[in-house]
């Protein structure tokens, strides 16, 4: 089942009845199941949010994600205890060598690249190099080709001068929110697969508390530059509103493609989320991404 995105934008108060969502707000009360509620996306100072929803949220994996005074989500929160063998996972998790380590960095950074010149080629009608680049990757990406194919994707990618930035401004306030997002969604799956998100592969900054997220996340980062790229196309506004936000929203639901089947983002996380799993458990040798266009 497609799991629902809500964004909470005006005063409002949250509680639970029956396994139901109750949101109030000045103009209407919906009510929701608990079970169709993938991600709750909180973007007013003046929310109240009982306990009791908060908890039986988390129990349903529900990511609730909290967003700061300029309407950027700034942390979320998300189930700690996700899977039925979480301690077991966790010990994998920390315990994998540093080859393994690299080995999926490597082949990480590959899928980045190469989705990177799908989308760039898509965009711009013309061929590059990044299957090229992408070959060259080696184990960890010691030579840092994710850094020469960023710098080429970015000064390509839109047709005035760009300079991609944490908090730059228009429309890296658009790519921020996006990949805030994707980030969230990506947590969520790791979480909900029994795995620790402050253990990344790569990321390793001691104040990251989702740097697997982080990690993992890469690959499908272009789809969001894609609807960005799209966004700009529609919308003359370099601000974010409901509009954008809710759009950005709708990206969990887009599909993406594996071998025999077709999924919606959110639930292609999870098996991407799976396959590392059983990496770390020794079951596979390689993660699963899928492709993200067909």
């Amino acid at each position: 089942m497609i799991k629902r995105s809500i964004l909470i934008e005006k005063k409002a108060k949250i509680i639970c009845r029956n396994l139901q969502l109750f949101i109030e707000t000045e103009e209407r009360t919906a009510t929701i199941p608990m079970e169709d509620i993938g991600f709750l996306v909180i973007d007013h100072p003046e929310t109240f949010i009982s306990i009791p929803a908060l908890n039986h949220l988390i129990e349903k994996n529900t990511s609730i994600i909290i967003c700061n005074k300029v309407h950027m989500p700034s942390g979320m929160f998300l189930n700690l205890d996700g899977h039925h063998i979480q301690q077991q996972l966790f010990k994998y998790q920390l315990e994998a060598s540093v080859p393994l380590k690299k080995k999926l960095w490597q082949q990480t950074v590959k899928e980045k690249i190469n989705n990177q010149g799908i989308l760039l080629e898509r965009m711009t009608q013309k061929k590059n190099q990044f299957d090229y680049l992408s070959s060259k990757v080696l184990s960890g990406d010691t030579s840092n080709m994710e850094g020469v194919a960023a710098s080429a994707y970015w000064s390509s990618f839109f047709e005035q001068p760009f300079k991609r930035e944490r908090f730059g401004n228009y429309p890296n306030n658009f790519l921020n929110y996006g990949y805030a997002i994707l980030r969230a969604a990506t947590a969520r799956a790791l979480s909900g697969s029994g795995l620790l998100n402050t253990l990344g592969i790569h990321h390793k900054n001691k104040y990251n508390a989702f740097a697997l997220a982080d990690d993992i996340m890469e690959p499908y980062r272009p789809l969001v530059d894609e609807l960005v790229y799209t966004l700009i196309e529609s919308y003359d506004i370099q601000e974010l509103n409901t509009s954008i936000k809710s759009e950005m929203l709708n990206l969990l639901t887009r599909t993406v493609y594996f071998k025999s089947e077709k999924s919606p983002l959110m639930v292609g996380l999870q098996k991407t989320a799976s396959s590392l799993q059983q990496c770390y458990t020794g079951e596979r040798k390689k993660i699963k991404f899928p492709q993200l266009w067909n």
